[in-house]
């Protein structure tokens, strides 16, 4: 009787499981900058993206019953808004309101963003320790472990199924920022460091769902770089088609938002997937998991989607706890510090010489007291009204944390970093009715247009067109690139020459390779680029120029006049044209 009923009982277990059925759904932000509220504390407005709206999504999701959900995070999160800056630098001693925010949420992993690493060790080592949940980076090894700095993967697991979720951030982070930030860290190539996790993760934890979640980008010719370039910084795709075994590969980076299918090397679908960024879409996965008793195993049906989250109230829980931290933020920002005489757009820092960018460089001219500056427009149409300058300015002003350098260049080598930079930035016009802009065009000769702007596309981005004060020179768009820069001499009077040793002002992005100017334009081996850096501030070039404008009180932002694009005729009309298709919105 006794073995009859132990078969009987094997027969209920083995149906129940032949019929299970289990439902998943993995909900992804990423790139979200720091966007927590539904208000731009930079134009003292509300807005329509935040995680407070985001949170209303989510939990909507996880009242279904039917489902489990699965909250992930792919990165750069602590850099964009004066929210993560606050908490980054201004108040250090209290609990960050990112991480707070993020346990509320209830994430369950997260993976570590190249803007992330970008805070500095004191805010990134602190806010690691923080979270509720695994904050992930397979691909950024201790120096001297050889170990992963962050947790590499971490295991979830739902009604008996194992999700493994390994998480690699871009290994292009030593390009872009000094080595003091990322000291003890070495950013690893992403598709050997998947081929050695996942036979760990398939060896130790044996999943019934592979996940990546990756923060780097899907197109891995970005940069002018091809599929087999080491460390690659955008080799999301190329993981999912190269390393065998991933169900999806979650992405951020690029802010594109993604939901496409690609073939793995055993012929599998691999499913990729990724947001845009600042809060305004996610991307769901909604995974059917069947068990076969016959098999004994997991079979999967995923599909993806991608979510418009500013159609989602924000969450009045949400609000109401952050509320202080909102409040503190938000008297912080709307400090006076100086008042301008004049208005400054980065409108016409996209066209040719603007007060706008003459301001940054005269500033970075000042603090380092080098010969030459170079800086480019971090926003490509934003504007500070003349008249009282708060602290929310600062972040229009200057987008970024990077630092500011000083460094050492040649006569040459600055004549062939303003030749790359004019040669992406400007299209080579035959005459006045072409475009003054480089911008993307089909096989046509048709210009390209934005899924996501409906602008066409630019070939370079604007955060990569500089402009230099210190100089006086004339770029001829007439010429073909390489040949349109014509340096007269230095501003105060004296000659240029081609042999001697200059001074530069330029931030920490550019100096470390960013943008390809010094390595790509002026020629420099990207090892000796540390040995080129005389100076560097300490703190980020923001906190620089805003004490800088307090100092002053009053500002005359003026255009110096020291470049200008010829010939003129085709410049104005060029110009004309492409004003129109960019802000004609």
């Amino acid at each position: 009787m006794q073995k009859l009923l132990s078969i009987l009982l094997l027969l209920f277990f083995a149906s129940l499981s032949k019929a299970q059925t289990v439902n998943i759904k993995i909900i992804e932000t990423t790139d979200t900058h720091g966007k927590i509220y539904p208000y731009d504390f930079k134009n003292d407005k509300e807005s329509n993206s935040s995680l407070a709206q985001i949170h209303t999504y989510v939990q909507q999701e996880r009242a279904k019953e039917e489902q489990h959900v699965i909250l992930l995070s792919g990165g750069d999160i602590l850099q964009g808004t004066p929210a993560v800056y606050y908490y980054n630098f201004e108040d250090t001693s209290s609990t960050h309101l990112y991480a707070d925010v993020m346990n509320f949420m209830q994430y369950d992993a997260g993976v570590v963003g190249n803007h992330d690493i970008e805070t500095g060790h004191d805010v990134y080592d602190s806010f690691v320790t923080q979270l509720n949940f695994p904050w992930l980076a397979a691909n950024a090894t201790n120096t001297e472990t050889d170990e992963p700095y962050f947790e590499p993967y971490t295991i979830i697991e739902k009604e008996g199924i194992k999700m493994a979720v390994l998480g690699m951030v871009t290994p292009a982070i030593p390009n872009w920022l000094p080595e003091n930030i990322w000291s003890g860290m070495q950013f690893e190539d992403m598709i050997a460091t998947a081929e050695k996790w996942i036979e760990i993760i398939k060896e130790k934890e044996n999943p019934d769902l592979m996940i990546g979640l990756f923060h780097a980008g899907v197109n891995y010719e970005y940069g002018g770089v091809a599929a087999d370039t080491y460390k690659n910084e955008n080799a999301s795709q190329l993981v999912a088609e190269q390393v065998a075994g991933f169900d999806i590969v979650f992405v951020g980076h690029d802010h594109q938002g993604w939901n496409k299918t690609v073939e793995g090397p055993n012929g599998e679908a691999v499913h990729i997937m990724g947001g845009s960024s600042y809060a305004r879409e996610v991307v769901e996965a909604t995974i059917t998991m069947n068990y076969s008793s016959d098999e004994s195993k997991w079979h999967k049906h995923i599909l993806g989607k991608l979510v418009d989250a500013t159609q989602y109230e924000p969450d009045s829980l949400f609000m109401e706890k952050f509320l202080p931290q909102f409040s503190t933020i938000k008297n912080y920002v709307s400090k006076p510090i100086g008042e301008f005489t004049e208005s400054i757009s980065t409108r016409e820092a996209m066209f040719g010489n603007s007060a706008f960018c003459d301001l940054i460089n005269s500033i970075q001219l000042e603090l380092t007291g080098a010969d030459i500056s170079f800086t480019a427009p971090l926003a490509h149409d934003t504007e500070i009204s003349k008249g009282t300058i708060y602290v929310r300015d600062m972040f229009k002003l200057y987008k970024y944390e990077n630092l500011l350098y000083t460094m050492e260049l040649t006569g040459k080598e600055i004549k062939n970093y303003l030749e790359y930079t004019t040669a992406n930035w400007f299209n080579t016009m035959s005459n006045e009715n072409d475009h003054l802009l480089n911008f993307v065009r089909n096989e046509k000769g048709e210009l390209v247009y934005s899924n996501r702007s409906n602008m066409p596309m630019l070939k370079e981005r604007f955060y990569n067109f500089d402009a230099a004060l210190g100089i006086d020179y004339i770029v001829d768009v007439s010429k073909p690139s390489g040949k349109r820069v014509t340096i007269e001499n230095l501003s105060n009077g004296n000659s240029f020459d081609m042999d001697a040793k200059y001074s530069v002002a330029i931030n920490s992005y550019r100096g470390n390779g960013g943008g390809g100017h010094l390595v790509k334009g002026a020629g420099i081996d990207e090892n000796e680029l540390d040995e080129r850096v005389i100076t560097s501030t300490e703190k980020d070039l923001r906190y620089y120029i805003m004490k800088w404008i307090e100092e002053k009180s009053t500002v005359e932002p003026i255009t110096y006049g020291n470049w200008r694009v010829a010939p003129e005729d085709m410049w104005f009309n060029g110009m004309k044209k492409d004003y129109k298709l960019i802000f004609s919105n």
